[in-house]
């Protein structure tokens, strides 16, 4: 798929990020990983995300992504798939290249690890990965790789297969001067954890869709939400969050991590082999599980 028709891809519906199952000898395992992509690919999602947060990329080996994106591809259909994709430069560079080699249709670059660093410094990151492949690439904004507009309106320049930029800082007020900035040169994607909590005010800012984590469980709610927000209908918006939502969001904040573990455990519960989360998370406890299992009774596949 060339940068362009993925551009217009992402901004054509809902996203998604499906969660990476492993084995009991914790390496990832292919079969019920497919099972659970042909699933969700069965619902009208625009783009998938494999290996990405949701899918633990922080976790994997650089080795294991392209076995994981090729697998997505083999049961996706016309679902674009696009990967995760970070660590230093050098890394990163070469998980753009073995994407492409594996047939994804696109990059996902999640910020660097550990260090803060200047905007030359992340200017040079971004163009060097951009530059390691001819798919497309989306940055995501959010803790230490915080792209300003004068930034990214550089990158744009010097790298044509720049198509998205993803936001996970909260910051809306620097988020409606990129998209002020940078009008329709890229497509613009909410990322914030449960980002149907801020759906709204994304929508506001000029963002055009968001990746659902809850996708990976409740897809049909997923769906319906993000129809009656593009709608107008928010008064339906309101009663999803509230009868959803907020609850799921009560569960998601009992512990650090559970913004991917609570997802994994949705998945399980819905009869899908995930396995456990890899460390440094942890799964969420029996009690949680049950409250989990009572949010997504009226759900059940």
């Amino acid at each position: 798929m060339d940068y362009s028709t993925l551009k217009t891809a992402l901004g054509s519906g809902l996203l998604s990020f499906p969660v990476t199952p492993f084995g009991a000898d914790g390496t990832f395992a292919r079969a019920p990983y497919e099972e659970h992509v042909a699933w969700l690919s069965s619902y009208p999602a625009a783009t998938l995300f494999a290996a990405g947060g949701t899918g633990e990329f922080f976790s994997l080996t650089p080795d294991e992504i392209p076995e994981i994106v090729a697998s997505a591809k083999s049961v996706a259909g016309d679902v674009p798939i696009v990967s995760g994709c970070g660590y230093g430069t050098e890394i990163a560079k070469g998980i753009a290249r073995s994407v492409e080699k594996a047939g994804g249709d696109g990059i996902l670059l999640l910020p660097h690890y550990l260090i803060d660093a200047p905007q030359e410094g992340l200017f040079a990151h971004v163009k060097a990965v951009c530059d390691a492949t001819g798919l497309g690439v989306m940055v995501y904004n959010r803790d230490n790789a915080i792209l300003q507009p004068d930034t990214l309106a550089r990158l744009c320049d010097v790298c044509p297969n720049l198509v998205g930029f993803k936001d996970g800082s909260g910051d809306i007020g620097l988020v409606r001067q990129i998209t002020a900035k940078m009008g329709d040169r890229l497509t613009y994607l909410g990322g914030m954890p449960t980002a149907e909590l801020f759906a709204e005010a994304y929508l506001g800012a000029g963002f055009t869709t968001y990746s659902s984590a809850v996708f990976n469980f409740v897809p049909g709610l997923a769906i319906e939400f993000y129809d009656a927000l593009r709608a107008g209908k928010r008064d339906r918006c309101t009663e999803i969050l509230n009868d959803f939502f907020y609850p799921f969001m009560a569960i998601r904040n009992r512990k650090k991590g559970y913004a991917v573990a609570a997802i994994k455990a949705g998945v399980r519960l819905q009869g899908f082999a995930t396995g456990p989360v890899r460390s440094p998370l942890s799964d969420l406890t029996s009690e949680e599980d049950e409250m989990m299992a009572a949010l997504i009774a009226p759900y059940k596949r």
